[in-house]
């Protein structure tokens, strides 16, 4: 068969990871069975001019004045913890799925049958053991918290798992897990891991988690709910909107999704302290948004599709990292069509 035949111009899979929104409450680290709903509180506050100013500005110090003068008013949300209490307790589910021999939509039959193969081959090998691990270390070590995580003296995740086949609780004290590598050997951190690589890898089995983080961030201080997107600011409006549902502060699942998610140290520039960003989510092209940087391009023949047009056909790759990475980008979803043009 010659190559060009063996295309799907229409060719998507479902996401194995479903993560809910994640619900913000208040406590004392003392008293975490005592749980109380975060809400938003707008705020009125008048800023400084703190961005670049033009050469003319700059060199004027009358027209600097007149500048730093004129008001930067905004209306912003904000979100804190009450004067009595002194921990973040976020709440949400996971659930993983299985299933992804078989592809949402493809609409080549050679293709579709090559690529169950190849998947087929990978789950007999290596059974989703070292994905499942570095998910279920990044549930332990409450990478979710995002911006939430830094400065907390104390954070435990509780995690509970349930099928009708398994029913498991785990308790972890995050601060015992580095966010930076996956090199560790946990027995709770394996244990978890061998319920997700066993739904990850079944035909239509699941695996629901229930994640109940608690986070000592300090008395009264300020949380972090997700930041809503406003595409069309109309003058006067929030400079600045969180996410809530029901009046509960809340993070968006995307973004929940994103740090589990987390688990790319395959990429080339990983091991080099100049250029490399730590482990990054799994993406196509290894973007990294908030750096303006793809580290998994096309040119250098290192991207998703580089790798799985020639593994979904049934030819080998060069490593087994390069399988891992493939598999992590489908159990991500997404559509991956290809024109047969």
């Amino acid at each position: 068969m010659a190559k060009k035949e063996n295309i799907a111009s229409v060719l998507a899979f479902e996401k194995k990871l479903v993560t809910s929104d994640g619900y913000m409450y208040g406590t004392a680290w003392n008293k975490r069975n005592e749980v109380q709903a975060l809400n938003l509180t707008p705020k009125s506050v008048r800023g400084t001019i703190s961005n670049r100013l033009k050469a003319a500005i700059k060199g004027d110090p009358a027209k600097l004045n007149a500048e730093v003068e004129k008001p930067n008013l905004q209306k912003v949300d904000a979100c804190a913890l009450l004067p009595e209490q002194d921990t973040l307790n976020l709440k949400f589910t996971i659930k993983v799925l299985g299933g992804i021999t078989e592809p949402a939509a493809c609409n080549n039959v050679q293709f579709k049958q090559s690529y169950r193969n190849a998947a087929l081959g990978y789950i007999e090998q290596h059974k989703f053991t070292e994905l499942a691990h570095r998910y279920a270390t990044n549930i332990a070590n409450a990478r979710f918290l995002w911006r939430n995580r830094v400065g907390a003296e104390n954070i435990e995740v509780v995690v509970s798992a349930r099928n009708k086949y398994v029913e498991k609780k785990w308790t972890f004290d995050a601060k015992q897990f580095s966010t930076k590598h996956f090199d560790h050997n946990d027995e709770k951190v394996a244990e978890l891991a061998s319920h997700i690589a066993e739904a990850l890898g079944s035909e239509d089995d699941f695996l629901l988690l229930d994640i109940d983080c608690f986070a000592q961030i300090g008395r009264a201080q300020e949380v972090y709910p997700s930041e809503e997107l406003i595409l069309d600011k109309g003058k006067g409006e929030k400079s600045k909107e969180l996410y809530d549902v029901k009046g509960i502060a809340a993070m968006h699942s995307q973004k929940l999704g994103n740090a589990l998610r987390t688990i790319d140290t395959w990429y080339p520039d990983f091991s080099d302290p100049d250029s490399s960003a730590g482990p990054i989510a799994m993406e196509p092209y290894g973007a990294v948004t908030n750096l303006g940087r793809a580290y998994r391009t096309p040119a250098a023949k290192q991207d998703f599709y580089t790798f799985f047009d020639a593994w979904a056909r049934g030819e080998k790759l060069q490593s087994i990292e390069q399988e891992h990475y493939v598999m992590a980008i489908l159990v991500r979803g997404g559509v991956f069509g290809e024109s047969d043009k």
